[in-house]
């Protein structure tokens, strides 16, 4: 790899760290902007929720735009876009405003995400992948578990507008150097964009996670929710139908015809499930239930965090040496006993042992992210490793957004059948959603099973 390469990369990593970490930065926050708005629990996920749902959009359409345009141009271009919906976020005067700066802080970093992965596995020789995705972990494995820790500090001293201030600058910085030392790498092709596509995926997800989001809150039978969730799924299928016939799909759907990328992909949206409802389901419990503030709930985080940063790396030097099928086993063996230990937390519970649970988790989670994400883009040939790419990340990303509103969902429901205190409701529901949680990690290690160690793809 060229030292063009290197500081490229270098550049587009750190731009999508933030990106990332934006992701998960409001969940410390959630329940004083709760009391801030008047919302709910269901309303306020869409925070993370929203944010998350128009990056699954941006994602695919990235592999599009890396078709058409240099890399250059790409990355700048949608890098102010962030850097304009942080500035609207940090102004917003009204939740549905707060909203809407978040929306456009996820359009840029949508677009950014995709380029670092790309970047990094056109160039990267098949024996050093692993290391190098492990150093690109930081940015998508580091940020969003650190983003809780990082809010908690912030928050205990300044607004949670903050939290969008203290990314501008960092943002600013990245732009400038991308300005001076990003070269154009364009490799462009005569592809047509799928508007059909755009439409079909974005209303899609659109009814489904507003039908997921909507559990707790209203009657299950009720169209907002079994009826949004059906019409959603509807559009969804129309969506797959249409795009394995079209000439210039929105998604290429052929990057499914690999074994190994498919299983691969489907453990890793489980896990993102468990990961990202983890980051609201800790504030929730800390703050709401434990009543401590939102430093201690960013610094219950922070030992698995801290665990993640340091051992991305080298987890990706242990894919190369090992492949994939020890790591994951084992990783996800150390994660089914940090969620269990989290399952059987109380309100008496020491918060040294929140934290341990949460530590033994994110160690098991981090030997599992690099090495899965490495070994599924592996699988497949170098001309589909663009839409790969879109794919895995747009997946990832649905299935974070999913698993949010799920859990947030079984926290409701759970809380609404409780006839007990308010707080009692809420343990109960946050203990159920760990117990969800394991149910995952435990089907993953299944899956497993058709993992190959050797590199020999479909």
């Amino acid at each position: 790899m060229s030292k063009e390469t290197k500081l490229s990369l270098w550049i587009v990593t750190i731009g999508s760290f933030f990106g990332v970490l934006s992701s998960t930065l409001m969940s410390t926050a959630l329940p004083s902007i709760m009391t801030t708005f008047g919302i709910t629990a269901s309303s306020g996920q869409w925070l993370t929720n929203g944010y998350i749902m128009v990056n699954a959009i941006m994602i695919p359409t990235s592999a599009f735009l890396m078709k058409r345009f240099s890399f250059r141009k790409l990355y700048l271009l949608f890098s102010i876009i962030f850097l304009l919906g942080t500035i609207f976020g940090a102004f917003a005067q009204q939740y549905v405003l707060l909203i809407v700066g978040r929306m456009i802080q996820a359009i840029g970093a949508g677009v950014m995400m995709p380029l670092v992965n790309v970047l990094a596995m056109s160039e990267a020789s098949k024996k050093t992948r692993g290391a190098l995705m492990g150093i690109i972990g930081l940015a998508f494995n580091f940020a969003p578990v650190v983003g809780p820790t990082l809010s908690g500090f912030i928050l205990s001293q300044f607004s949670w507008r903050f939290l969008f201030i203290f990314v501008i600058p960092f943002t600013a910085i990245n732009i400038i150097l991308a300005i001076l030392f990003l070269p154009g790498l364009s490799k462009k092709q005569a592809v047509k964009f799928n508007t059909f596509g755009l439409i079909l995926s974005s209303f899609g997800l659109l009814f489904l996670l507003f039908g997921l989001s909507n559990i707790g809150t209203t009657k299950s039978l009720s169209f907002q929710v079994i009826g949004s969730i059906i019409v959603g799924l509807i559009i969804l299928t129309i969506f797959v139908l249409t795009q394995t016939k079209a000439r210039s799909p929105f998604i290429n759907l052929k990057v499914f015809g690999h074994q190994q990328y498919d299983v691969a992909t489907v453990i890793n949206m489980l896990l993102m499930i468990t990961m990202y409802g983890n980051t609201i389901i800790i504030p929730l419990l800390v703050q709401n239930v434990m009543h401590y503030s939102a430093l201690i709930s960013g610094l219950v985080v922070l030992p698995g965090a801290t665990s993640t940063a340091i051992l991305s790396p080298i987890s990706g030097r242990l894919y190369d040496k090992f492949g994939v099928k020890r790591l994951v086993v084992i990783g996800l063996s150390i994660d089914v006993i940090g969620t269990t230990l989290q399952s059987f937390i109380t309100r008496d519970t020491s918060i040294l042992m929140v934290t341990f649970g949460q530590f033994v988790r994110q160690l098991g989670l981090v030997l599992v992210l690099i090495p899965i994400q490495t070994h599924a883009l592996s699988s497949v040939p170098n001309l589909m490793i663009s839409d790969a790419v879109a794919m895995f990340n747009t997946l990832r990303q649905v299935a974070a957004s999913i698993g949010t509103a799920i859990l947030v969902g079984i926290i409701s429901v759970t809380e609404n059948l409780t006839p007990t205190h308010h707080l009692a409701g809420e343990l109960s529901g946050i203990k159920v959603g760990f117990v969800v949680s394991i149910g995952m990690i435990l089907l993953c290690l299944i899956m497993s099973i058709w993992l190959k160690t050797e590199n020999e793809f479909d």
